[in-house]
């Protein structure tokens, strides 16, 4: 099992940062590799991906959820993956958002690119378009504050 943790800063208020994490089919403009994600409740995902040439298709849950604090989930189908994500208020105009996910590559092409650390330069690369694509818009494109147990 691969482990990835990984944080940036965003010069926006924790409550930006947290709502536009949740506008989970909003991913694929930020997220390299992910091509769509649908919101089929509000516990449950559908992803499409595409990395390395290889297309996958999968369902996660949301199995923690509480609103400017953190999303946790876990993959139901496809590949093994769960996560977390939080978010700390450093000021008022400024959130540190991390990451920690476990995920089991599968095949050697994945096995090699986890051992050359490919996935946390993907993460950390997201992360720094999630910056650029809240911080250029000064705000979220909405949110969802429910809280999932």
């Amino acid at each position: 099992m691969a482990t990835i943790t990984k944080s940036i800063d965003v010069a926006v208020p924790v409550r930006t940062a947290y709502n536009q994490w949740t506008q989970f089919e909003e991913f694929p403009r930020f997220m390299e590799g992910v091509e769509e994600v649908r919101q089929l409740d509000p516990t449950h995902t559908h992803w499409k991906t595409k990395v390395g040439g290889v297309e996958r298709e999968f369902d996660a849950e949301i199995t923690e959820q509480h609103p400017d604090e953190r999303v946790a989930w876990t993959s139901r189908t496809g590949p093994q993956q769960a996560g977390v994500v939080t978010f700390h208020r450093l000021q008022d105009d400024r959130t540190r958002v991390t990451v920690q996910m476990d995920w089991e590559p599968e095949g050697a092409t994945e096995k090699v690119g986890s051992a050359l650390n490919f996935d946390d330069r993907r993460v950390q690369g997201d992360l720094d378009r999630f910056k650029e694509f809240i911080e250029s818009r000064g705000g979220e494109t909405g949110a969802w504050r429910g809280d999932v147990s």
